[in-house]
């Protein structure tokens, strides 16, 4: 069941890139483009989550701690997301990504959560590990090494925080509540260094607003989907299952794009594929 609920967040995340290309065609991706964005999604998700929590307020020091936390994490990823696209290509630019976000939480669960490492995780991360690399096209990348470990730390920290999270003894909220906090939280500093930033000017359209709140929407289902999984699957088997997810998920939607995958997609896709049924079966 709980690997349906998994599977159901990676659907979610491979199509956000849809809304946040969108957007950035319409306002650029300067840092107060990212600020408004980051605002309006997470306003959105506050208001879909305000629902899923079956409109209760609920709130521990512990749940707020690591909440903010969690925000500051995911604005910070979004900074060096900015930095690092303006200077590495963008199949690298994934590849530290998504390697971080499945490396550290991986790591974590091994380490400091005492999950057990089975030849199915073991086989599964060198799979998709394998599969990045293929990706990446050589010739474009620029300096820029310090952004783009940012890129490589940031994304793998959000797991890293969400373990952390569910598995702290500490009295708490449920993952609904912990969502809107993190959510409340970003609407909260991004409004804030939005009110400090006045230039570049930004274009306020339907299409603007509409590619947010989409993004927020699925962003904020996806991620509390995670989090209820989180609970009961290892983080060293959800991540590696989450990174080669939206790899194939995320390749079979190009088949319907102008953008075809080329043959390193495919064979990418086939070796991600191998390892989430390694981690599945083994």
């Amino acid at each position: 069941m709980y690997y349906l609920l998994i599977s159901a967040a990676v659907v979610m995340f491979s199509f956000q890139f849809l809304f946040n290309q969108i957007y950035e065609k319409k306002n650029g991706n300067s840092l107060r483009a990212m600020l408004f964005f980051s605002l309006a999604a997470n306003l959105t998700g506050l208001v879909i989550l305000f629902f899923v929590n079956k409109c209760k307020i609920e709130c521990t020091p512990f749940t707020l701690l690591a909440a903010g936390a969690a925000a500051l994490n995911n604005l910070g990823y979004s900074y060096c997301s900015i930095k690092s696209l303006g200077k590495i290509n963008l199949s690298l630019f994934s590849v530290f990504a998504m390697l971080g976000g499945m490396t550290l939480p991986f790591l974590a669960g091994i380490a400091f959560f005492k999950e057990e490492l089975t030849p199915g995780k073991l086989v599964c991360f060198a799979a998709i590990a394998a599969s990045l690399f293929i990706t990446v096209k050589r010739g474009e990348s620029k300096s820029g090494a310090g952004y783009y470990a940012g890129v490589f730390l940031l994304n793998g920290m959000s797991g890293v925080i969400s373990k952390f999270f569910q598995s702290a003894a500490y009295e708490k909220t449920g993952s609904a509540a912990y969502s809107m906090l993190i959510a409340a939280w970003v609407v909260l500093i991004s409004g804030i260094a939005l009110l400090l930033l006045r230039k570049p000017a930004l274009r306020f359209t339907p299409a603007v607003f509409g590619a947010s709140a989409g993004y927020g929407v699925l962003s904020s289902v996806a991620n509390f989907l995670l989090l209820i999984s989180l609970a009961h699957i290892p983080a060293s088997a959800q991540y590696p299952f989450i990174t080669g997810g939206v790899m194939i998920v995320s390749t079979v939607i190009c088949f319907f794009t102008p953008n075809k995958p080329g043959k390193r997609e495919i064979i990418s896709v086939a070796l991600s594929f191998a390892g989430i049924m390694a981690l599945v079966l083994l």
